[in-house]
């Protein structure tokens, strides 16, 4: 009887991570040893204000999951001390955890998964280096605005000449032409 309720509790719990990473942007696997309580904190809550779910879960249960999901790939990278951050936006988890993978040398990221593509250590490390989506959008708004900037010191310029624009010049006259005799 025991054994068949642990059973169906790990069951459920494949169930529920396969879940949440089939809804996720994106994923990162990383091996979290050697970070110290006060890293570790620091780092979570980190992942929390950055809106990721940050699980240390079994490998046997991780890996039945993402199987489930059709990710073959993870057999070898799942050993060890495993955790995954599953995040709600491509860039977040990896940006966050990148920091602790420079910072805590036995941490490491490992791989992940994002919009459906397996990614290695070095895809996520280049996710990490992308800028956010709010530092996209405004270098979008900032080439936008630059020719906008431009119209409108022409256009001032107009309006202080009195607003007529300016003048060019008139054409040479030709000299009138003599009756033909």
């Amino acid at each position: 009887m025991a054994k068949e309720k642990t059973i169906a509790l790990k069951a459920k719990a494949v169930e529920d991570l396969a879940a949440k990473l089939k809804d996720a942007s994106s994923t990162v696997i990383v091996n979290y040893a050697g970070i110290t309580v006060e890293d570790d904190t620091k780092m979570r809550k980190a992942l929390r204000e950055a809106n990721v779910d940050y699980t240390v879960i079994k490998n046997t249960i991780t890996l039945r999951a993402l199987e489930s999901l059709g990710y073959k790939e993870f057999g070898d990278i799942l050993t060890g001390m495993t955790a995954v951050a599953i995040g709600k936006d491509e860039v977040s988890a990896a940006k966050v955890l990148k920091e602790y993978d420079d910072k805590v040398q036995s941490f490491s990221i490992k791989a992940g998964i994002c919009d459906g593509k397996v990614l290695d250590r070095d895809d996520v490390l280049s996710l990490a280096a992308i800028p956010s989506r709010e530092v996209l959008i405004s270098k979008m708004l900032g080439s936008l605005n630059g020719p906008l900037y431009k119209l409108a010191i022409a256009l001032q310029a107009v309006v202080d000449q009195g607003g007529a624009a300016p003048a060019a010049e008139a054409p040479a006259e030709e000299p009138a032409a003599t009756p033909a005799e």
